[in-house]
């Protein structure tokens, strides 16, 4: 009786050590967790890039136009300047 109680442990013992993931398996599921926080760190990355590159772009625009309105109206100002020397120096 002894001799069958210690088969049928050792045959449930090894039925549960049998249904749980294999090294192999383990392994391929770590491989695979590394790769998508990989993948993950890659894309925020690119993201980053991307953000940086637009902010960038948005602020020499913004740079360029308030260059090109100050030298619009430095422009326009020594027009306004030259027609007043004129009318004085007429009269």
């Amino acid at each position: 009786m002894k001799k069958v109680l210690i088969s049928v442990a050792v045959g449930i013992m090894s039925t549960l050590v049998a249904c749980g993931p294999s090294a192999a398996e383990k392994a391929a599921k770590e491989k695979a967790k590394q790769d998508s926080i990989a993948s993950y760190a890659m894309a925020a990355k690119v993201q980053a890039t991307a953000d940086s590159t637009a902010k960038y772009e948005a602020d020499m625009k913004s740079k360029m136009a308030a260059d090109s309105t100050a030298k619009a109206e430095k422009h326009v100002k020594g027009k306004s300047a030259k027609k007043h020397s004129h009318k004085k120096s007429k009269n």
